[in-house]
C-alpha cells in the first residue's frame, strides 16, 4: 500500500512541485520533510513550507485508505513580511495557462499574477468579522449566479427583489460581492455601505484563506460562513474553454486540446480543481456549520430547496410568511440568466482590463461537457476525477 501511495502521488505532483518520492522512506527535496511510509504515515519533520505538499499528500491518504499522525498538523503559514513584486514572482514556478498565458503556483495551488497579488493582500490584511460570507468556486462553476443569488438572498429585507430600483439591477454581481483577486484592502470594507453583510468571492484553496476565516476566534467570526459551489468537471472544463477565448487575457486563442491539456495538469487559476474541492468537501464534513458544500447541477434541478438550504446554513431562514408571498421564486426571478443577461449593465464596462462584464454571461447547461469533448478526453477527465475521489466520498 505505501508503494501505490509513493507512485500515485509521484504520478499526481511531481510534475507541479519538481519532487522526488521514490522509496519508502523518502524526503521531499528542500523542503526539509522526512516521510515514512509504512501502514500509517508518520511526518517526522516538517518545514511550514512544506506544509502544503503534505495537505495533498493527506488528501491521497483518503483515497488509499492509509492513516497518517503529523507532529504538526496545519496550513501553510502566511508570511506577515512577504513583498509582492516582480522578482518574487519570478522566483515561483511558472507554467502555461488557460485563463491567461502563464500562471504561478503558491502554496501548492496555480494563479494569474492578478489572483495572486489579491490573495497575498488578504492574507496579510484582511480580518473577519462577525456575518461575513465567503462564495467559493473553482472558476466556471456557477459564480456570477451564486453571487447574485447569496446578495439577494442575504439583502431580501432592505432589497426585495422585486424591488424596481434593487442593486441587482444597477449593479454587476462582481461589484456586490466582489472577488478578493481584485479587491485592494482598502476596499475591504469600503464596498459593503449598502449590504448587511460582507459578502466576498474567491477561487482561493481552503488552506490559503486567512485563519480569521477558517478559525473561530474571540471576535465572533464563529459566525463567518463559508459557501463552497462545484459543479461537473466535464462541463467546467468546458464553460472554462469557452471563456478563456471570449475574454481578452490571453495573447492568442487558446485550442480545446491545449486547454484540455493545462486543466489535467492542474495549473488553471486555483487549481488543481480536484484538490480544491476535495479540500472544501473535507472542511464541509468535519465543520458543516462552518463550510457549505453546494452543487451546480442541484442548484438547477431543485433551485427552491437548494435556496431554502442556503438561507439556512446561513441562519437568515424563510419565514412563512415569505413562503407565501414567493420571495424565493422572486429571488430566482431576479437572478435568472434571462433576466441577467439582459441588463445594460452586465452588458457594458469590465471587471478588469481585457474582461468585460458580457463575458461572465453564458448560459451553461448540465451536461454540456459531454458533447464537446472526444471518448478519449471524457475517459481521461472520469479517471483522473475517480482517482483523486477515491475513499472521499465525494462523487461529482
Amino acid at each position: 500500500m505505501a508503494v501505490n501511495l509513493i507512485d500515485d502521488v509521484n504520478s499526481k505532483f511531481s510534475y507541479s512541485a519538481g519532487l522526488d518520492f521514490a522509496g519508502t522512506c523518502f524526503s521531499l527535496g528542500t523542503e526539509g520533510v522526512n516521510l515514512t511510509l509504512v501502514q500509517t504515515l508518520t511526518i517526522v519533520k516538517l518545514s511550514p513550507n512544506a506544509q502544503c505538499i503534505i495537505y495533498h499528500i493527506s488528501l491521497l491518504c483518503i483515497s488509499h485508505n492509509i492513516s497518517w499522525k503529523p507532529k504538526q498538523q496545519s496550513p501553510p503559514q502566511h508570511d506577515e513580511t512577504l513583498v509582492y513584486n516582480q522578482e518574487w514572482l519570478s522566483s515561483l514556478p511558472k507554467e502555461k495557462g488557460i485563463i491567461v498565458d502563464y500562471t504561478y503556483q503558491y502554496q501548492g495551488f496555480w494563479y494569474s499574477p492578478l489572483g495572486l497579488q489579491g490573495l497575498i493582500d488578504c492574507q496579510q490584511h484582511f480580518r473577519a468579522r462577525k456575518n461575513d460570507v465567503f462564495l467559493v468556486t473553482a472558476p466556471k462553476s456557477g459564480t456570477t449566479w451564486m453571487k447574485a443569488i447569496l446578495y439577494a438572498l442575504v439583502n431580501r429585507q432592505n432589497h426585495p427583489p422585486h424591488q424596481a430600483h434593487h442593486p441587482l439591477r444597477k449593479n454587476t454581481p462582481h461589484q456586490l460581492v466582489p472577488f478578493f483577486e481584485t479587491t485592494k484592502p482598502s476596499e475591504y470594507d469600503s464596498l459593503f455601505v449598502d449590504s448587511s453583510s460582507r459578502i466576498f468571492g474567491c477561487h482561493f484553496p481552503i488552506i490559503s484563506l486567512p485563519k480569521s476565516i477558517t478559525e473561530a476566534d474571540a471576535d465572533g467570526s464563529a459566525n463567518v460562513k463559508i459557501v463552497y459551489l462545484c459543479r461537473d468537471i466535464r462541463d467546467t472544463f468546458l464553460s472554462l474553454f469557452h471563456f478563456a477565448n471570449n475574454a481578452s487575457l490571453r495573447p492568442s486563442p487558446i485550442s480545446l486540446e491545449e486547454t484540455f491539456h493545462f486543466f489535467c495538469r492542474g495549473t488553471t487559476t486555483g487549481g488543481p480543481i480536484w484538490e480544491q474541492i476535495l479540500g472544501y468537501w473535507k472542511e464541509s464534513l468535519e465543520r458543516p456549520d462552518k463550510v457549505l458544500f453546494m452543487r451546480y447541477e442541484e442548484l438547477k434541478s431543485e433551485p427552491r430547496a437548494q435556496i431554502r438550504r442556503l438561507a439556512q446554513f446561513l441562519g437568515k431562514p424563510f419565514s412563512p410568511e415569505e413562503e407565501n408571498s414567493e420571495m424565493i421564486d422572486d429571488i430566482l426571478s431576479l437572478c435568472s440568466f434571462g433576466n441577467m443577461s439582459k441588463l445594460q449593465v452586465n452588458n457594458t464596462g469590465h471587471l478588469v482590463p481585457g474582461l468585460s462584464n458580457s463575458s461572465f454571461f453564458r448560459n451553461g447547461q448540465v451536461g454540456e461537457g459531454n458533447k464537446c469533448l472526444t471518448a478519449e478526453m471524457a475517459a481521461q477527465l472520469d479517471q483522473i476525477t475517480e482517482e483523486k475521489f477515491r475513499g472521499s466520498g465525494l462523487v461529482l
